[in-house]
């Protein structure tokens, strides 16, 4: 049988010493069990304890205040911690009690961290007066407290709706700021959360502050004809019963409330009069099954004709914040347009609920909403921050540090942590515990192995593997390998070398340079000039600082490369340099001593950009560039008077062609891994060549690229030496 429902909410008197009554209409209403109503009761002791001498908004005590929200918070239906937290939360903020009595008192670490979280809340509404480090910080952890339990807004946005019913008495400025707050801030995270018990409330209430004239023209307007609105909605619900009873469809039918704010809105938006706003006659049906919702619509286009361009399926399509529905507007008796609502009883659940619906705690079982919940969730609360600003272009670039800048990962058991944009699962393992990036050996991604160079994404579930004796590679702390993009993590590898024996640090250290050097072709390393140049005490100390990750060797070779002194049996040019005191820039390299000759680069030994070079004066073919190790260049027949001292000059954008060897053990995985490599590093290859050695023998390929600088080169032979197949990568003499 179809009836007409009316919904009647639980309220409380000013006088908040009828606390018994209120505690026992809590317990009938939300069905909590003894020991949660004990905890309540707790809360309601600690309250009167403390709040009743401690002001809190608008004159109220801290202890009404915090009543009054746990009252509003009667129709969400929320858990019983959270229930409590809204009674204590007031007496938190204005500093009656802290953390610990809390804890103490109450012997719950789950209120702490609600009411913590609620107060961190505050950071949307500082942040209109700073956008200073100090805001962004506060904001970004408010967002990791809202994702990680919702029940921290549903305290807010009583809090809020609380601070609405309130500050009638208090100055217009205030109301103001509160009500912009909420109308731009709160609002629409009630939206977002789909909670349409507060959503409208907190939009009307807002909406009155700060459209003060508007607000009473509506109001007066829907007034003046609600006897007749009523009338008509009472008719229309026994003819709309009548039908669905003879069609056997079972379910409640009532007149839906509309709210100032939307009917505003819609006025607004479609720029409408009054009497052209179709749904301030509304009705809602709600039935059992989702069938059932199709039939009633075609029972409903069957008894009235429809306005198709007022129809909406969010059943079959529903919104962001996952409300679901049937909306159709038709032009009723005496010509009158009624929106119609069709959805089930748990669909309707869910629309007044929102969010709350879905993080219900159960009796005896710890809370923890799902993966998906909070994937969900977060998606929402982002989207509740690019509407914010949106509304507010004084937040739009903190919104983009904290939001745009960060990608926020849970972990497997579904914790949220936020990290940099751009941090790999090394960067999470070092995050999670100094320990777990040490013996870090791999990580999965939502199941799936993943390099530990991957860049995680917003949402990324993700595991750390770990091996039971491991430890960081040295390879982690080259920053253009891509192991590791914060410093937080960088200097905890960091640390972890710096540990090892001084003696053991030196030989390791020497090799890596050294080993860097050979790799590029590289003689002659001044160790005097890079101790000078670091202001270390020795050698060693270089060597101590290259194996500890704090200099790289790459850029101690940079360093040294444009003034490393040439050999002397290179450079017999003196002479030629005093005859012509003048220098010519011809394009590529500078010659120093010989003016207008062309040049160009040795085949032989193919310098680039940052190689120590020297010129050859070649008979007809100007200066030939060579390497300064070149043999070509260093055989006791060449003619030591044809050579010239050459510098590299304007080689911007500019690119050259450089022989690599690579030594596999699996040929056609390093071939294809190379190629992706390249293309990726959007590097040319010139040719490319195999050597198969006999059988069991690694096989060698032989590149040719073009690169425009030796420090590309240096970065490109490292990522090369990372492919699982690759022994060893050199640069060709």
């Amino acid at each position: 049988m179809v009836q007409v429902r009316e919904n009647v909410r639980p309220s409380l008197d000013e006088d908040v010493t009828r606390i018994e009554s209120w505690l026992s209409s809590v317990h009938e209403t939300l069905g909590y069990q003894d020991e949660q109503m004990t905890l309540i009761a707790k809360a309601c002791e600690l309250a009167q304890q403390y709040g009743r001498e401690t002001a809190a908004l608008c004159g109220h005590s801290a202890y009404y205040q915090g009543v009054m929200m746990a009252d509003i918070l009667i129709e969400l239906h929320v858990d019983h911690e959270t229930f409590a937290a809204a009674i204590i939360y007031p007496l938190y903020y204005y500093g009656a009690v802290s953390c610990e009595v809390i804890e103490t008192e109450l012997s719950s670490a789950a209120l702490v961290r609600i009411v913590t979280g609620v107060k961190r809340m505050e950071a949307m509404q500082t942040i209109r007066r700073g956008q200073d480090m100090a805001s962004m910080d506060r904001l970004r952890k408010m967002l990791l407290s809202m994702v990680e339990d919702v029940r921290i807004v549903l305290v807010k946005l009583a809090e809020r709706a609380f601070a609405l019913r309130v500050i009638k008495e208090e100055a217009e400025p205030v109301r103001k700021q509160i009500a912009l707050d909420v109308q731009e801030i709160y609002a629409p995270l009630a939206n977002r959360l789909g909670v349409g018990q507060l959503k409208w409330e907190m939009e009307d209430l807002a909406f009155r502050y700060l459209e003060k004239e508007t607000y009473k023209r509506i109001a007066k307007l829907l007034d003046e004809r609600r006897l007749d609105r009523e009338r008509y909605i009472r008719d229309v619900i026994n003819e709309l019963e009548s039908a669905l009873a003879n069609a056997h469809i079972e379910g409640e039918v009532s007149g839906r409330v509309k709210h100032i704010y939307s009917i505003w809105r819609k006025m607004h938006k479609k720029s409408l009069a009054y009497d052209e706003i179709y749904d301030v006659r509304a009705l809602r049906i709600m039935v059992g099954e989702v069938k059932d919702c199709y039939a009633a619509l075609g029972i409903v286009h069957s008894l009235w004709k429809h306005i198709p361009r007022e129809f909406d399926d969010y059943i079959a399509t529903p919104k962001e914040n996952g409300y679901r529905s049937i909306h159709t507007a038709v032009v009723g008796p005496e010509g009158k347009t009624v929106e119609v609502q069709i959805r089930t009883f748990n669909m309707h659940e869910e629309a007044e609920l929102g969010v709350a619906a879905h993080w219900r705690y159960k009796e005896g079982v710890k809370h923890d909403a799902s993966y998906e919940s909070k994937i969900n969730w977060l998606r929402q609360l982002l989207d509740w921050q690019e509407e914010v600003a949106d509304a507010n272009d004084a937040i739009e670039d903190l919104k983009a540090q904290v939001v745009d800048d960060r990608v926020y990962i849970f972990t497997p058991k579904g914790d949220v942590m936020d990290l940099p944009r751009g941090a790999t699962p090394l960067d999470f393992a070092y995050h999670v515990h100094t320990e777990v990036g040490h013996r870090c050996k791999g990580a999965k991604v939502g199941g799936v192995i993943v390099p530990l160079t991957y860049e995680l994404k917003t949402g990324d579930r993700v595991e750390v593997l770990t091996a039971k004796n491991g430890q960081p590679s040295r390879d982690w702390l080259s920053s253009h390998l891509g192991y590791l993009k914060t410093t937080r993590a960088r200097n905890k590898a960091a640390s972890w070398f710096k540990q090892l024996r001084r003696e053991d640090n030196i030989i390791e250290g020497r090799a890596l340079l050294e080993r860097e050097a050979e790799r590029l072709g590289i003689e002659n390393i001044d160790y005097g000039r890079l101790t000078e140049r670091y202001k270390m005490h020795s050698v060693d100390d270089i060597f101590i600082g290259v194996a500890c990750g704090e200099l790289r060797p790459l850029q101690l070779l940079n360093y040294l490369q444009p003034s490393i002194d040439k050999k002397e049996e290179l450079m017999p040019v003196a002479h030629a340099v005093s005859l012509l005191q003048k220098e010519a820039q011809l394009g590529e390299v500078v010659v120093a001593g010989v003016d207008n000759l062309m040049t160009h680069m040795a085949r032989c030994c193919k310098p680039v950009p940052g190689d120590q070079v020297v010129g050859y004066i070649t008979m007809g073919r100007g200066i030939s560039v060579h390497r300064q190790n070149c043999s070509n260049v260093a055989f006791e027949h060449v003619e030591k008077s044809r050579l010239v001292e050459v510098q590299w000059g304007d080689v911007e954008c500019q690119s050259y062609p450089v022989d690599i060897c690579i030594w596999s053990t699996e040929l056609d995985h390093t071939t294809k891994a190379l190629m992706m490599l390249l293309s990726g590093e959007k590097i040319s290859v010139q040719s490319l060549n195999v050597q198969r050695e006999k059988k069991g023998q690694p096989a060698v390929v032989l590149v040719t690229l073009k690169v425009e600088s030796l420090t590309i080169l240096g970065r490109l032979l490292d990522k090369i030496q990372q492919l699982t197949s690759v022994m060893e990568v050199t640069r060709k003499r």
